[in-house]
């Protein structure tokens, strides 16, 4: 059970976040800031490609790197199609993992490299065989790393990730990958680049009104501010003891909804299912019918409370990327109508009006906020 009282002592949330995951959330807006910096600084800006290429490839480990990839397919959408290439390997180490390049890749094409660590000897490798291909390389990785030294120059470009000066590289790699930080850190110069090659609406001011959404989200979403103004707690408050079902709608939405899944289970140990709308409802069904339904009896009068926990009960998380009033093609109304013909209870988030990208942002940050508070509970409830 969540102790609703964490959320809303900054205090007792600061001692149970070793990881620094606060703080990541909060400087997301910084971070865009950095990275933009960061992506002028090493050219980007004045790179003058000949024209769209004919795909993107994405390599890179972790959830950031596949949240990237995720972000970059949404925004690009039928410009050129966006592949993420899987790692393969016999654990999740950066010694063990490999990435294939496709058989028909070549120079017509983009290769990105997303990471937070940069010593992975498959990205290396990754980036020697694009430049034999002739395929362009852009790697983001920090400073001095090894995929650093081996993409600078001749065979790639080369953006150095964005980390706070307390932070070293080695520390972010370690305990910060799933962290807000970290996507914004990776995310940002790519969005300037795909910008500059045609594929994304993303130049510099439009990312600097993107990192001053994070900061007015970041104001609202504080350790400060208590539960009941408080976006990101309110919905960590309604997601406690919840298995969280995630419904989208909107080409931002879907992105913002998978990654929520995927740092809930990383980082809260909180598992969540994810789909978009309107295929979220046949294929969750039975999920509001069956044993997670919210009808199930949570106060069975036999059931041991010191050995059998109450069971899971299925939530409804309904996101949007834009309101769906005056949307005659939102499925939004039949969602709600499915929920709570099963007394199912929804919790629902939609942006305040702005760009595709801002409204990407603010999502993206609240239900980051949302997914610490989370994980600090669990931590503050985990014995040393």
């Amino acid at each position: 059970m969540l102790d609703e009282t964490l959320l809303d002592a900054p205090d007792a949330l600061a001692l149970a976040d070793r990881r620094g995951l606060l703080r990541g959330a909060a400087e997301a807006g910084a971070r865009v800031r950095t990275a933009a910096r960061h992506a002028s600084e090493a050219g980007i800006a004045e790179l003058r490609p000949e024209g769209r290429p004919r795909a993107v490839l994405v390599a890179g480990p972790g959830t950031a790197a596949a949240g990237v990839a995720d972000l970059v397919g949404a925004l690009a959408g039928a410009a050129a199609p966006v592949i993420r290439l899987r790692p393969t390997g016999v654990a999740p180490a950066a010694g063990a993992l490999r990435w294939a390049l496709p058989g028909w890749a070549g120079s017509v094409d983009l290769l990105l490299l997303p990471t937070t660590d940069g010593s992975e000897p498959g990205l290396a490798l990754l980036a020697e065989q694009a430049y034999r291909r002739g395929i362009t390389v852009v790697a983001v990785a920090p400073k001095e790393s090894p995929l650093a030294e081996s993409v600078d120059g001749s065979r790639g470009l080369i953006v150095p990730m964005a980390m706070a000066p307390h932070e070293t590289a080695e520390e972010y790699a370690e305990t910060l990958a799933a962290s807000p930080g970290a996507l914004w850190a990776l995310f940002t110069p790519l969005l300037a680049l795909l910008d500059r090659v045609g594929l994304v609406e993303a130049p510099p001011e439009a990312l600097e009104q993107v990192a001053d959404r994070l900061d007015r989200t970041a104001e609202r979403c504080g350790p400060a501010i208590a539960t009941y103004s408080n976006p990101a707690k309110t919905l960590a408050a309604e997601l406690a003891d919840s298995l969280p079902l995630v419904w989208t709608e909107g080409e931002a939405a879907g992105p913002a909804g998978r990654r929520f899944a995927a740092v809930l289970a990383e980082l809260a140990g909180l598992p969540a299912l994810v789909a978009e709308l309107p295929e979220a409802l046949p294929a969750h069904g039975m999920l509001l019918t069956g044993d997670y339904a919210a009808g199930a009896d949570p106060e069975d009068f036999f059931r041991d409370r010191v050995e059998e926990p109450q069971a899971l009960r299925a939530r409804v998380v309904l996101l949007r990327d834009r309101p769906a009033e005056g949307n005659a093609l939102s499925a939004a109304p039949a969602a709600r109508e499915l929920a709570l013909g099963h007394g199912t209870a929804i919790s629902e988030l939609e942006p305040d009006e702005g760009s595709a990208l801002e409204n990407l942002a603010e999502l993206l940050a609240v239900t980051d906020f949302a997914a610490v508070y989370l994980a600090l509970a669990a931590a503050a409830h985990t014995p040393e």
